[in-house]
C-alpha cells in the first residue's frame, strides 16, 4: 500500500505563487531608462506595449520541479501487511556496579585473574544478547546511577554498551538504593507480571539518597522482582590485599542483598569465580518468560529517493537548457550584427554571384 508519511508537507504548494504575488519585485541595481514619449511611440505603433510574463507551458518544468521536491519531504513510502511482533517476555533491567572496587583483579576464569567488572561484561553479556523475546536495559550505578541503555528488544546494542562501561565512569561510591529507585521509575509502567531487576555489585551501600531496604519496599509494592547477584572471591581464600591494604571482599553486605531479593520475591546469587557466575547467568536464563499484549508492525519501505532523482535530473536539465540558450555562440549565430551594404555594392556583388554560377 503506498501513502505518505507527511501529507501535510503538501500544504506548501502555493508557497511560490504566493512569494511572488506578496513580495515586492527584486531591485536588480542597473539604472533604468526613462522615456517620456513611450505613450507616443505606443500610439504611433498601433498597439500598447505588453509586459512579457512567462507563459504556463514555460513555468511547466518549474513546477513540476517543485512537486517533485515536496513529494520527496512528504515522505513517500510503501507499506507492506502487519506482521505480528514478538512481545513476549520479560521487561529486564540490569543494574551493574561500576564503582572502583569492581576494578579489583581477584576473579579466576580460566587460568587467568581478572577483575570483577571484566568478568560481568563477559558472561552476564552473553547471557542478556540470549534472552531472545525479551526487553533490555542497562543502568550503571556509583555514586549515582545512571540509565546506559533503556529497554529495547535490541540485545546487542545493549552488550556493547555493557562492554565500553568504566569503572568510576559514575563515581567511586556504591548507591544501590538509587540504582533500584531508578529501575523502579523504569519499569513501573511496564506489565506488572514481566517486571524484573537483575542487581550485581560487590560492595555495601555507601552513597546516593535512598536506602537499598526502602527502595525494595517500594519495589515489592510495583511488582518488580530483584535478583541480586554478590561478586567477589571468597576473603578467607584469597588474601590478595588492596590499595589501603584492606580485601575488597570484605565489603560486601550480603545480609542486604538477600533482604533485597526477599521482599521483592527474587533470589540472591554469589559469585565468587568465573564459574559460578556462568551458572548464575544459566540459572537467570531459565526464567520462563510472561506473554505480554501482542503488537504488530508493518514493514515500509522509503521511496524518497525515486522524486528526489526526479528532480535532480530535471533541475540538471533546466541548467544545461539556460547555459545553452545564453552561450557566446548562441549568441553569435542568433544575434550577429549585419554590416550596412550601399546599393551599388549590392549590384556589384550580385553581378559576381551570376557569374560564378555560369
Amino acid at each position: 500500500m503506498f501513502e505518505f508519511a507527511w501529507p501535510w508537507v503538501f500544504a506548501l504548494l502555493p508557497l511560490p505563487w504566493l512569494l511572488r504575488t506578496l513580495l515586492p519585485a527584486a531591485d536588480s541595481g542597473e539604472a533604468a531608462l526613462k522615456v517620456s514619449f513611450l505613450a507616443e511611440l505606443e500610439h504611433l505603433a498601433g498597439h500598447r506595449a505588453r509586459i512579457n510574463l512567462p507563459t504556463w507551458r514555460q513555468q511547466l518544468p518549474f513546477i513540476l520541479l517543485w512537486l517533485l521536491l515536496l513529494s520527496a519531504a512528504a515522505r513517500p513510502q510503501w507499506m507492506g501487511p502487519p506482521l505480528p511482533l514478538p512481545a513476549s517476555g520479560r521487561d529486564l533491567l540490569v543494574a551493574v556496579d561500576v564503582s572502583g572496587s569492581m576494578d579489583y583483579p581477584d576473579m579466576r576464569w580460566g587460568d587467568e585473574d581478572v577483575s570483577r567488572l571484566s568478568l560481568v561484561k563477559s558472561l552476564l553479556g552473553d547471557v542478556l544478547e540470549q534472552r531472545k523475546g525479551d526487553r533490555i536495559g542497562l543502568i550503571l550505578f556509583g555514586s549515582k546511577a545512571y540509565v546506559q541503555a533503556p529497554l529495547t528488544f535490541d540485545r546487542h546494542t545493549v552488550r556493547v554498551w555493557l562492554d565500553e562501561a568504566l569503572v568510576g565512569i559514575a563515581g567511586k561510591n556504591t548507591a544501590i538504593g538509587d540504582a533500584i529507585g531508578l529501575a523502579l521509575k523504569r519499569l513501573r509502567l511496564r506489565p506488572a507480571q514481566s517486571r524484573v531487576l537483575i542487581l550485581v555489585t560487590d560492595g555495601a551501600n555507601n552513597g546516593g539518597q535512598i536506602h537499598p531496604l526502602t527502595a525494595a519496599r517500594l519495589a515489592a509494592l510495583e511488582n518488580v522482582k530483584i535478583y541480586t547477584i554478590g561478586i567477589g572471591a571468597n576473603p578467607e581464600q584469597d588474601g590478595a590485599l588492596g590499595m589501603l591494604g584492606v580485601n575488597p571482599s570484605l565489603d560486601l553486605d550480603e545480609p542486604s542483598l538477600r533482604e533485597i531479593a526477599q521482599i521483592t520475591g527474587g533470589q540472591y546469587f554469589r559469585a565468587h569465580d568465573g564459574q559460578e557466575l556462568q551458572a548464575i547467568g544459566s540459572l537467570l536464563d531459565q526464567l520462563e518468560p510472561v506473554s505480554q499484549q501482542p503488537t504488530q508492525a508493518r514493514p515500509s519501505e522509503a521511496l524518497y529517493p525515486w522524486p528526489l532523482a526526479g528532480a535532480l535530473l530535471l533541475s540538471v536539465l533546466l541548467m544545461m537548457r539556460e547555459h545553452w540558450a545564453n552561450s557566446a555562440l548562441q549568441r553569435f549565430f542568433r544575434q550577429r550584427p549585419r554590416l550596412p551594404v550601399a546599393p551599388q555594392w549590392r549590384e556589384r556583388l550580385q553581378r559576381l554571384r551570376l557569374r560564378r554560377r555560369r
